[in-house]
């Protein structure tokens, strides 16, 4: 059997890598550590069984791009949802003004069911936990046509040798965040609230609201610290909870308490400056991700990761 080509990350970027190669005909498969793939359009089950977006908040789609193409199809069957174009911006004392800009997607069954359709004919082999990956190129040792790394920056360099990590990767920052979902019993923010920006804040930068984006209109409210924020909590993120419920309460002006939260720890969320080059790839070993293409966005990922495939199969 012919040596496969190795995608090391089950998230958007590795699953359209990995579909990407496969029509070229080769043996590609998809090496992920979770139980599920979905990488950071990460959703996770709640109270009552619930699926929360806890990882990004929404999608975009550039007109006219193959993307969009994509995302047309999970609309047209029903795995993808034209969310809104408006958002209120919000500072630390309250909602200040409404903002616009392109359609923003959700999807019904969490943004993880996108990235599940998109691994449905792919050999993805889950909990699988990668060592090394070195030149040659090897994975564990195992001499593969060719790797690729599908995660963040931080995460592929300690797979790789330190000169392999500097020719492929460089030196760029990744922000922490943390995710803290917020459960109600009943909704207490204003009705025609999607979502918020929050600035000059120093505990929240942003808030979903999941019913509204997810069309079931339930009271979960989904709040994403700041880098300062998370960065000084990540050693203990649950013990967050309290001021981000504190924080949220103000901007919103809500009346109530949750019933319950929940908090995610996101130690690589985003790069701090992603290379406008689609991908990297150095002596077979090939990365791709939110840190490329950018600016960084589930978009910029999905690109990246198909861009990448597709040159590895003209040369593998």
């Amino acid at each position: 059997m012919p040596s496969p080509v190795t995608v090391v990350g089950g998230g958007i970027a590795g699953l359209a890598c990995a579909r990407a190669l496969m029509p070229a005909g080769g043996a590609v498969r998809v090496l992920d550590r979770g139980h599920r793939p979905g990488g950071r359009m990460a959703s996770r089950t709640m109270r009552g069984g619930r699926v929360v977006d806890i990882g990004a908040s929404y999608l975009t789609a550039s007109d006219g791009s193959a993307f969009a193409g994509v995302v047309a199809g999970w609309v047209q069957r029903g795995l993808a949802r034209p969310w809104t174009d408006t958002f209120a911006v919000a500072g630390p004392g309250g909602i200040e003004r409404t903002t616009t800009g392109p359609v923003r997607y959700a999807a019904p069954g969490g943004l993880r069911s996108l990235v599940a359709d998109l691994a449905a004919d792919v050999d993805v082999r889950r909990e699988q936990t990668v060592e090394q990956v070195r030149p040659g190129p090897t994975v564990d040792g195992e001499p593969v046509a060719a790797a690729v790394l599908a995660m963040p920056d931080p995460q592929a360099s300690r797979l790789l040798d330190p000169a392999t990590a500097d020719r492929l990767l460089g030196e760029r920052p990744w922000e922490p965040a943390l995710a803290v979902v917020l459960g109600f019993d009943r909704r207490c923010w204003p009705a025609d609230l999607h979502g918020a920006f929050v600035h000059d804040d120093d505990t929240i930068a942003w808030i979903a609201d999941d019913g509204d984006r997810r069309g079931d209109a339930a009271p979960v409210l989904v709040a994403h610290t700041t880098p300062g924020f998370a960065g000084a909590h990540l050693a203990d993120p649950d013990a967050t909870a309290p001021a981000v419920t504190a924080a949220v309460t103000r901007v919103l002006g809500l009346d109530a308490a949750p019933d319950w939260t929940t908090v995610h720890r996101w130690t690589f969320a985003r790069p701090t400056d992603p290379r406008p080059e689609p991908y990297g790839l150095v002596d077979g070993i090939g990365a791709c991700g939110d840190g490329w293409a950018a600016p960084s966005r589930v978009e910029a990922a999905w690109t990246s990761g198909t861009a990448l495939g597709r040159a590895l199969a003209e040369t593998t």
